[in-house]
């Protein structure tokens, strides 16, 4: 499923109440633990993040305390006593066998030890699957018998959408318009090689006017180097979204990739996204405006603008007839 597909079932899951394990699975890289703490933060509950691989089997079950003629285990801090959240296992498959195993009674019976987890407390769980050549050690069939298996698999629209609310730079969003098959490919010889994580990591280093390779490796850097050429030909946003007459005077495919993710980000009200819409209607051709519409969208509906976009644009005789052709995108 995509992110946003893992999100909405995470977060029937929370209203729902219901407090079986889940097992999150995916690629290294492409969002595991932000969709979790993207749904706690919308559902106003508690995130904890647990590293199982960086753990003992005895900083889980706690440590041992001799009261009178019995032991009591004194379990650690990082487990909640009260409220109502989600606790995180990260990279559980990278714990040893042994650190899996102490896990598996919390899994299971929602205790380990003397300590006993809150009633409003959810236990979910994510792993790198073996194919993406992590250092993984193969759950026990028990183990993982005690969770829902949710697959999670990148998507490049999924991911744009993610880039605008974080504000990437406009232009790794454009890149990735114009090579989805880089939004994630994995290298493992290297350590640097493009993921949703690592190109969030190079809009930082782009915006600071540095050298993306660090993070997403020479190759795939190479190339937005080359798409980033060609930044001279596109026309001036603002002038676009001011409904100021600027003519596109070169239609080469990268230009248009680049100029729509320049669009998308920077509207910031109805009037604009509808000057932005009509400008593009008359300057590329209808498979770029469709695309366009795919990415503005969803923007809209997010800040708040959709409705009086719709209703601005409908008041054209033009648009309307041109919108025929996406009318089960308007709906």
């Amino acid at each position: 499923m995509t992110a946003n597909e893992l999100k909405d079932y995470l977060t029937a899951v929370v209203k729902s109440g219901l407090k079986h394990a889940v097992m999150i699975w995916g690629m290294p890289g492409i969002g595991k633990s932000s969709v979790v703490q993207a749904v706690c933060a919308d559902n106003n509950v508690d995130f904890i993040d647990v590293r199982l691989s960086q753990l003992m089997p005895s900083d889980l079950r706690g440590i041992p305390v001799p009261d009178d003629a019995v032991t009591q285990w004194y379990p650690p801090a990082f487990l909640p006593r009260s409220g109502c959240g989600v606790l995180f296992l990260d990279e559980l498959n990278m714990a040893a066998p042994s650190m899996q195993g102490v896990a598996q009674q919390l899994i299971l019976d929602r205790k380990v030890g003397d300590y006993c987890l809150p009633d409003g407390w959810f236990v979910w769980a994510a792993g790198n699957q073996k194919s993406a050549k992590a250092a993984v050690f193969d759950m026990p069939a028990p183990l993982a018998n005690r969770f829902l298996h949710l697959n999670l698999e990148s998507c490049g629209q999924t991911f744009r959408q993610y880039a605008y609310r974080q504000q990437l730079h406009p232009d790794i969003i454009g890149f990735l318009s114009f090579r989805p098959d880089l939004l994630h490919s994995m290298h493992p010889s290297e350590p640097n090689w493009p993921s949703p994580r690592t190109w969030h990591m190079a809009s930082d280093l782009h915006k600071a006017t540095l050298d993306i390779s660090p993070a997403v490796g020479a190759s795939a850097a190479n190339e937005f180097a080359a798409f980033c050429s060609m930044q001279n030909q596109l026309p001036d946003c603002k002038e676009i979204l001011a409904g100021e007459s600027c003519e596109l005077t070169c239609h080469d495919p990268s230009v248009l990739y680049a100029i729509i993710a320049a669009l998308v980000v920077s509207v910031s009200s109805a009037n604009e996204a509808v000057h932005g819409f009509n400008w593009l209607r008359k300057q590329a051709s209808k498979e770029w405006v469709h695309l366009f519409a795919l990415e503005l969208f969803p923007r809209l509906r997010e800040i708040g603008h959709y409705a009086e976009f719709t209703r601005l644009l409908l008041k054209d005789a033009d648009t309307r007839g041109f919108l025929t052709d996406f009318a089960q995108l308007m709906a």
